[in-house]
């Protein structure tokens, strides 16, 4: 689209630049796990599922030799398979060996947490009710972890409230990881208010990136008239994040590209926040950025809620990979 001002002209607009933002350290190491792998093994390398919820990044990882598919039975015998990072249930890894298929487990250290708790909740006797989105991936491969018939999934505190466990039945709640804080935190105190004796985790489930970023959010949100927020679809972490500058009472907007913001999107618009989900990389916010300043004479402001530093091993079979 061609620029809207004459030269010179554009309006001032002072824009709020989340940190944290996009990647965290579970993704890092997925897209790294995938990278060493087509180096190591040879492309091509097959991916079970989006190894992250993002499109520029997994066409990037195609451009390299990933192929992703969605189940196994469309790996090839002889091929390294990859997990995504947000977990596959016990019946996948199983199949995978008795198929005889080198795969490498690119789950996230802290969604491979929750799924140790989970069987510690089970052979301790008790049923876990379980905090989270219906059909996401770390969901399914969460409660795949156990016995089926031994953990409930629960969405709402309208959920919450349709239970009906019996008086003396050994209950323990957890999470997934990329919920809303705020609405998790109610959820829970729901699930302490029916059954005071259920067990939670030491620690929140909730993963520290996924708090941070929602943080971030509420740093920016009041001062802006509009939030951006670039992520995928399919994405919980980047629906949270709108969710969540959406209660802060700003617009917000999901948007995977720079090239998919319109000019009229400012209209009205003198502050703007900018984030980005934890699969999106930070070249897609210099490109949205590039693209606001085709139409803006832009300031700016980098709003810093906190430093992460977090790292996480690879799968032993790329130790010591270059």
């Amino acid at each position: 689209m061609n620029q809207p001002f004459p030269a010179g002209s554009k309006p001032l607009l002072r824009l709020l630049i989340a940190a944290p933002r996009g990647f965290c350290a579970g993704v890092d190491r997925a897209i790294e796990i995938v990278e060493r792998s087509i180096r190591r093994y040879g492309a091509p390398v097959y991916v079970r599922h989006e190894i992250v919820h993002n499109r520029f990044v997994v066409d990037s990882l195609k451009a390299k030799g990933a192929i992703f598919v969605e189940e196994l039975d469309e790996v090839p015998d002889g091929v390294p398979v990859i997990f995504s990072a947000h977990g596959v249930p016990k019946a996948v890894p199983a199949e995978a060996t008795a198929r005889g298929l080198e795969w490498l487990d690119a789950t996230c250290p802290l969604v491979s947490k929750v799924h140790r708790q989970a069987e510690r909740q089970i052979e301790a006797g008790r049923h876990i009710v379980f905090v989270g989105h219906k059909g996401h991936p770390e969901v399914i491969g969460t409660l795949g972890q156990v016995p089926a018939g031994s953990i409930t999934l629960v969405e709402t505190e309208a959920d919450v409230a349709t239970l009906d466990f019996p008086p003396e039945t050994q209950l323990s709640f957890l999470t997934q990881t990329t919920l809303s804080v705020d609405d998790t935190a109610a959820i829970i105190a729901a699930l302490r208010a029916r059954y005071p004796t259920i067990a939670g985790p030491k620690a929140e489930d909730i993963c520290y990136a996924t708090s941070n970023r929602q943080a971030a959010v509420k740093a920016i949100a009041p001062q802006c008239q509009l939030v951006l927020v670039i992520g995928a679809p399919n994405s919980s972490n980047s629906v949270r994040l709108v969710e969540v500058a959406e209660r802060c009472g700003a617009v917000a907007r999901l948007v995977q590209r720079g090239s998919d913001i319109a000019p009229e999107w400012l209209d009205g618009v003198t502050t703007l926040g900018l984030t980005a989900g934890a699969s999106a990389p930070e070249k897609l916010v210099r490109e949205l950025v590039a693209r606001i300043a085709e139409w803006r004479e832009v300031t700016e402001e980098s709003v810093v809620t906190t430093e992460e530093h977090m790292v996480f091993k690879l799968p032993r079979q790329l130790a010591g990979e270059d």
